[in-house]
């Protein structure tokens, strides 16, 4: 399949599966019932894909088949036509979702069969910027001061004027204590890596960089979003057992100790949506007014380089 053929295809069926998705999590927000919140989202997007002209295969889901029943990696979905790898996040922020906070979000991604990574269920270090920067700027391998002040320099700024997302896990406190001593803002979130390392990309938000461990599928996804819009990101695998290994290797991972950049996980032109659940930085989340249910999306389309913003509205 080519670029062009995602484009006209697949960009507006897209953002479609994300806002059914959004809308049938949005009815659990606030009500702490994570797995409720997250199966909505899950039994939602799979009806949406399942009615779609498309050959379909999940290379990023729920988990293993024995794991998750459905959108498990390797399940075939959609009625025939064009051969996609399909990323998905039924709901990035299932916390935040059955508390009701901000930046829960709907997310998936695809691309021509056989060009995305398929990641095994395991974590991943992680580092992301924006674009704009030279080639190979930040480095997964760099402390993380030393990325600071690359990047500080790249802008022409300060260390102290750089901001860094990064996940409130304790695994991290190293990291913060590292970027503090160098002046950087540490921004802490508390879920949703694929929001934060797609932050590094707008300028509005006022994040400059990513850094952290989370889990691997989420950095595919960003990876996606990334490629669509520009920036730098490097990922390695991490195991804790010899599970997680095994996962790797049926997963077609021979190498286990591999950097991975960008376009290593997004080998071909991709196409990634999001829809808000709940409001955030990035987008807005699903309304209930007048009658009407409002959602905010946005759709990113690495061969045009485009991303648009989709505000939808459809009777109760």
């Amino acid at each position: 399949m080519s670029a062009e053929t995602l484009d006209r295809g697949l960009v507006l069926d897209s953002v479609r599966v994300t806002e059914i998705a959004a809308i049938a999590a949005w009815s659990l927000v606030g009500r702490g019932d994570e797995k409720a919140a997250d199966q909505a989202a899950v039994d939602a997007m799979r009806t949406a894909l399942n009615d779609l002209e498309i050959d379909g295969e999940i290379v990023i889901g729920e988990g293993e088949r024995d794991e998750a029943p459905m959108l498990y990696i390797g399940e075939k979905v959609g009625r025939g036509g064009p051969a996609v790898d399909i990323a998905l996040d039924p709901l990035e922020g299932t916390t935040l979702t059955a508390k009701a906070m901000s930046n829960a979000l709907t997310v998936m991604a695809w691309a021509p069969k056989g060009t995305l990574l398929n990641a095994p269920d395991t974590y991943m270090d992680k580092i992301a910027c924006g674009p704009g920067y030279p080639a190979g700027l930040i480095d997964l391998d760099a402390s993380p001061g030393e990325n600071v002040q690359a990047l500080a320099r790249a802008r022409g700024v300060d260390a102290s004027q750089i901001t860094v997302c990064v996940l409130d896990r304790p695994r991290h406190g190293e990291i913060i204590a590292r970027l503090r001593e160098v002046g950087a803002r540490v921004h802490l979130i508390t879920d949703g890596d694929v929001a934060g390392v797609i932050n590094t990309a707008d300028p509005d938000t006022g994040i400059d960089l990513y850094l952290g461990q989370g889990g691997a599928p989420e950095g595919v996804l960003a990876c996606a979003a990334l490629k669509c819009v520009g920036g730098q990101f490097q990922g390695r695998l991490v195991f804790r057992n010899a599970d997680e290994r095994m996962r790797a290797e049926r997963c077609g991972i021979t190498q286990l100790d591999k950097k991975y950049d960008l376009h290593e996980m997004v080998r071909a032109d991709a196409i990634f949506a999001a829809t808000g659940v709940t409001k955030g930085v990035l987008l807005d989340g699903v309304r209930l007014k007048n009658g009407f249910v409002h959602t905010h999306s946005m759709v990113m389309n690495s061969f045009t380089r485009t991303v648009r913003e989709v505000r939808m509205k459809r009777p109760v």
